[in-house]
């Protein structure tokens, strides 16, 4: 099910009440509804003389009807209308709610990750489309290509990567003893750190603020980039040195949340820097999560590594576990990427199968082509078509998910035990390995139909591990 946007679509219903509208025939000199396709959702404005109701729905081809899902405005105090008798109006259109934070341009806190939100990264990221097609891209595999780097090491150099507001991906350090960038222009460079350790840092999130948090995993302090280039640190309220956190999410208040792994309670940083704890509902010291994905709803959901059960925090700040399939006490998942259907994929590490839960909370497996035991991949990314791409850790192959489901394979460049360590997706369609222990960096080009705005790929429901 995917958002559809057509233009001059009109017609009227008769329809009384507060359910699903029955349409009629398109007005003259417009489109009729069915141009929105069976089954797609869209967004509608019904209104009289009197009432209006602004929202999204769903179209359904067998009765021409349409289903009033969400409501956004309405002259009901924002709640569904109770339709009188009579004839009334109804469009296609775009409402202003759904640009509100939708594609954030990270110079406030108001990121808009509801659902609206959603509908509008969507409906950005489908406008990348040729032929009218959606993730119609111009791209299967993808071209696959290396690049220098000037900063390499075996012993696990960077993991995770950030992509910020002037183009910029910075790379997260982990036994890395200084900075690594790449430009917007494809230059690579490197910056002085003021903290370095082993294992110090796993994974970044680019703040409402447009600066780049790096998750503390054996750290001791927080550290982080300014839209400036300027690095400082700061103090944490918990640190342990087993690997406390991997990963983390910029939450819908602006909060960042670090994703617990071996922590024996959560840590975020609010807004305006203030670090503060709460309290989880399970934790295992073995490394229970790696990585975290912000769900259209608001929630975040930490991935399954080693841990039994699935876990996430509401936008309201509770936390809950919930039932899996498939686990692994080895680390069955190591990362997650929100599919453009809103489900959110568990990326495979030594998992035999994919796992990837709904957005109405139902948790699903299915057959993945390439497994082996040792850690295939680690991090993964969406990519302008839709597709889900696994970021290679000791796999020697890619591995991708279609916006379809079905799962492929395709041929790397370069691969060895442990080479990279998530992903980043970037207007022009490249995806960007970030280097782990491998002494190149790869990326994938996926030439879509037309580059995709910074604002997308930006926004908080990509580019996370």
């Amino acid at each position: 099910m995917a958002l559809v946007l057509k233009d001059r679509v009109k017609t009227t219903t008769t329809t009384t009440g507060t359910g699903t509208v029955t349409l009629g025939s398109a007005a003259a000199s417009f489109q009729a509804f069915s141009v929105i396709g069976d089954g797609q959702q869209t967004y509608y404005v019904i209104s009289d003389a009197t009432t209006f109701e602004v929202g999204q729905g769903t179209f359904t081809l067998s009765g021409t009807t349409l289903s009033r899902t969400t409501v956004f405005t309405s002259s009901n105090s924002n709640a569904l209308v109770n339709f009188a008798a009579g004839s009334k109006d109804v469009i296609v259109g775009y409402p202003s709610q759904a640009t509100a934070g939708g594609v954030p341009n990270c110079d406030n806190s108001s990121i808009g990750t509801d659902l609206s939100g959603w509908s509008a990264f969507q409906a950005a990221l489908q406008s990348g489309v040729t032929g009218g097609t959606l993730f119609g891209n111009n791209s299967t595999n993808g071209i696959v290509s290396t690049y220098s780097l000037v900063y390499t090491t075996s012993t696990g150099g960077y993991k995770g990567g950030v992509l910020t507001a002037n183009g910029d991906i910075y790379f997260a350090p982990n036994y890395a003893v200084v900075g690594q960038k790449i430009s917007s222009s494809g230059v690579v460079s490197t910056y002085s750190l003021i903290y370095t350790a082993a294992a110090a840092y796993f994974g970044g999130v680019l703040a409402s603020n447009g600066d780049v948090h790096f998750v503390p995993t054996l750290a001791n302090r927080g550290q982080k980039v300014n839209s400036s280039g300027v690095v400082s640190t700061y103090s944490l309220v918990y640190t342990n040195g087993s690997g406390a956190y991997i990963g983390g999410v910029l939450a819908p208040n602006g909060d960042i949340h670090f994703i617990p792994s071996a922590a024996n309670r959560g840590q975020k940083v609010s807004s305006a820097g203030v670090v503060s704890t709460y309290s989880l509902v399970y934790t295992d010291a073995g490394g229970a999560y790696y990585g975290g994905v912000l769900a259209p709803n608001g929630d975040i959901h930490f991935i399954p590594h080693v841990g039994n059960r699935g876990q996430k925090i509401s936008a309201a700040g509770v936390v809950s576990t919930y039932s899996l399939i498939f686990t692994d006490a080895f680390g069955a998942y190591a990362g997650g990427v929100l599919a453009p259907n809103g489900d959110i994929h568990f990326v495979p590490h030594t998992a035999s199968v994919g796992q990837k839960i709904s957005s109405t909370g139902v948790v699903s497996t299915y057959s993945l082509v390439y497994t082996v035991f040792a850690g295939k991949y680690a991090g993964g990314v969406l990519s302008p078509n839709g597709d889900i791409h696994f970021i290679p850790f000791a796999g020697n192959r890619g591995q991708k998910v279609s916006s379809s489901g079905v799962v492929s394979t395709y041929s790397l460049v370069y691969t060895i035990g442990d080479a990279y360590a998530g992903g980043v997706l970037t207007p022009n369609g490249d995806i960007y390995f970030i280097n782990n222990s491998a002494a190149v960096g790869q990326k994938i080009s996926t030439n879509p139909g037309q580059p995709l705005g910074l604002g997308v790929c930006l926004s908080s429901f990509l580019n996370k591990f």
